[in-house]
């Protein structure tokens, strides 16, 4: 079968370095491999996507030559998809409605911290959201949906760990080899695959446009590593294929932060107004330029 890579923005700011050095390895990656390069634009969010940043996408990577596939999947076109890919976890009872807000949960994990209490956290620091509405009364829970009432719904970790998730590995070959990985998802509690104010979520979109498109190797940056066990998960509970990953370095900033687009790192646009070339980004991200 031919390799199929993909890279995936998000058009809710303008690409950096860190988006350029993605783009041109999974080109890279994909020529090396004699595979397909795929672009796929991850407007899920309406909040947060625009417009605007989306063609700005386009005529960037064009200007740093990178060649895809046209059209470009966008996400927002496929939400018909990701509500199937839902129900068929909703039938299993894999998913339930979740009703607490934010500042409810903030103000549960505080107080049983204050009472000496050590709540679960993910790997990004965030409380596990509390579990008891995994057992909640679904004739009631429904009502609350038909009444209106905002909520997300979440993943039964437990539920669906103990039913596929034993065993779970990816094969990761971001250290320049093929290694093996253990997969824990339930380091990141009951997580969400769909929200009142958005339609899917990053972890179940990412995994049924993967499937849906074909993609054999996933190439991102190290930031999503500690993803993959939930994305594994999915694709198990789903029936979809197993991708190879390989988690690629950061670009960093002078600060060794890495670059980001809510905190104004250089944008691509701006290196190209002071005058630079593709090769000289190449050249800036430890890329070759031949």
């Amino acid at each position: 079968m031919t390799p199929v890579f993909r890279f995936a923005p998000s058009p809710n700011g303008a690409l950096h370095l860190g988006h350029a050095y993605s783009a041109l390895l999974n080109q890279d990656m994909a020529r090396e491999a004699g595979g397909r390069m795929l672009l796929r634009i991850e407007d899920i969010d309406p909040q947060r996507c625009r417009p605007e940043y989306e063609s700005q996408i386009y005529d960037d990577l064009e200007w740093l030559g990178l060649d895809w596939e046209r059209p470009a999947r966008r996400q927002s076109d496929h939400i018909a998809a990701y509500r199937a890919a839902l129900e068929r976890l909703a039938e299993r009872e894999l998913v339930y409605p979740a009703f607490l807000s934010r500042a409810a949960v903030k103000a549960r994990v505080a107080a049983a911290e204050a009472a000496g209490s050590i709540w679960p956290r993910d790997p990004d620091g965030t409380p596990h959201y509390p579990t008891e509405e995994r057992m909640q009364n679904r004739l009631q829970a429904q009502a609350r949906i038909a009444d209106g009432e905002r909520h997300l719904w979440r993943l039964d970790m437990d539920k669906a760990c103990a039913r596929f998730g034993q065993n779970l590995r990816w094969t990761e070959t971001g250290s320049g080899r093929a290694e093996t990985i253990s997969a824990d998802p339930q380091v990141w509690g009951d997580v969400v695959l769909w929200r009142w104010d958005a339609p899917s979520s990053y972890h179940l979109s990412v995994v049924v446009d993967d499937a849906l498109q074909g993609v054999s190797h996933v190439v991102r940056g190290l930031d999503l590593y500690w993803a993959t066990p939930v994305h594994r998960l999915l694709q198990t509970l789903l029936d979809l294929p197993e991708p190879l990953y390989h988690h690629h370095r950061l670009i960093l900033d002078e600060s060794g932060h890495k670059l980001s687009k809510s905190i104004g790192s250089t944008g691509l646009r701006s290196l190209r107004l002071a005058g630079l070339s593709p090769s000289d980004i190449r050249r800036r991200i430890g890329l070759a330029t031949g």
